[in-house]
């Protein structure tokens, strides 16, 4: 993610066209692209805050206007109306919009949601394992990656009847709120309420265990099929910024510490404790541009591990009356060109 309709808690980036600017004389600005990002932390917002995106965009003959953005659901509408070219949403706001009929096409993985979604067991309310939460009543956020990986957990993995246990459609401050008061037996959510329930709780699950048994959640970048193809530029530069931020950042990011440049960049885009992002960090998965183009993810076809997601995640709308019906094949939707090339272009 990452959910459909939610702020995306790491989450992101979009981007309107603006057009060509006018300027005195014979010559003509760059094309001004509105880029919008949401609350996410990671190598994708370091970048916008150390001006690598500017540069690299700006050679190429564009100009950005960073903007930010709310919500998923915000994206979402954008896309829909064709305002928007690129934009972030997670994994089943994708589905949904797809399988709506909006013309996009997943070409990178910002993050992996990994650890950073968890299922946690309040302290004396006897779950110590999955099976106990039968007859425990359990907040999550419905229609977002965790209501997604608690379901499959427990229809694929650990053969609990959705029935038999009490699940509840809470909001993050919610889920807190009810932890707080003892009305909630375990809850499924993502920081800063999974930091907050965790003080008086123990994990049960995270979403990099499930993703392993069944298929992952993440947050991706989505971008309009017919204007991408139109401005090969762009998006040749966008992700070889994308792949020079993601390059090993997985292996360094447990040394990064508040004065770090990536954690200041992040807290100027954002907001929040340098400490909590750097914490916040260690639970994401954040793949290189090699990994990115396998079949892991983007690569493959059918095959894909992203496709796989996009396809479960489809069941589970359906399931949940988000969509009529899912799509037959959800693979002209993953684009792995662009992460191949950039992959190349590293080398």
């Amino acid at each position: 993610m990452n959910p459909l309709f939610r702020p995306i808690r790491k989450l992101a980036a979009l981007g309107i066209l603006a057009g060509a600017l006018g300027l005195s004389g014979s010559a003509l600005a760059a094309t001004k692209v509105v880029v919008g990002y949401q609350q996410i932390v990671g190598p994708f917002v370091s970048a916008i805050a150390d001006g690598s995106f500017d540069k690299a965009l700006k050679e190429a003959g564009y100009e950005v206007d960073w903007r930010q953005f709310s919500s998923a659901g915000d994206i979402s509408s954008a896309f829909a109306s064709r305002d928007v070219p690129i934009g972030v949403l997670g994994s089943t706001g994708i589905t949904a919009a797809v399988t709506r009929g909006v013309n996009m096409e997943l070409f990178w993985i910002l993050d992996n949601i990994g650890k950073s979604e968890a299922l946690i067991a309040r302290n004396g309310s006897g779950i110590e394992k999955p099976k106990d939460l039968v007859g425990k009543k359990v907040g999550v956020p419905f229609v977002s990656t965790s209501h997604f990986h608690l379901l499959v957990a427990m229809n694929d993995i650990w053969r609990i009847k959705a029935g038999d246990v009490q699940i509840l459609n809470m909001q993050p401050p919610q889920i807190v709120a009810a932890w707080q008061r003892g009305d909630i037996d375990a809850a499924y959510v993502w920081p800063p309420a999974l930091t907050e329930i965790e003080k008086t709780g123990h994990k049960i699950t995270d979403s990099e265990e499930i993703g392993k048994q069944s298929v992952p959640t993440f947050d991706g970048l989505v971008a309009d099929k017919d204007w991408a193809a139109k401005n090969p530029k762009f998006m040749a530069a966008f992700t070889q910024v994308l792949a020079k931020a993601y390059q090993g950042f997985d292996g360094r990011k447990g040394s990064l510490t508040a004065d770090s440049p990536e954690i200041k960049g992040i807290v100027k885009m954002i907001g929040g404790a340098p400490a909590d992002i750097a914490s916040a960090l260690n639970l994401l998965l954040f793949p290189d541009a090699k990994e990115q183009a396998s079949s892991t993810w983007l690569g493959g076809g059918k095959d894909s591990g992203a496709v796989k997601a996009l396809t479960a995640s489809a069941a589970f709308l359906k399931a949940q009356r988000q969509i009529n019906a899912p799509l037959g094949d959800y693979a002209p939707f993953v684009n792995a060109s662009y992460a191949e090339a950039a992959a190349k272009a590293g080398q």
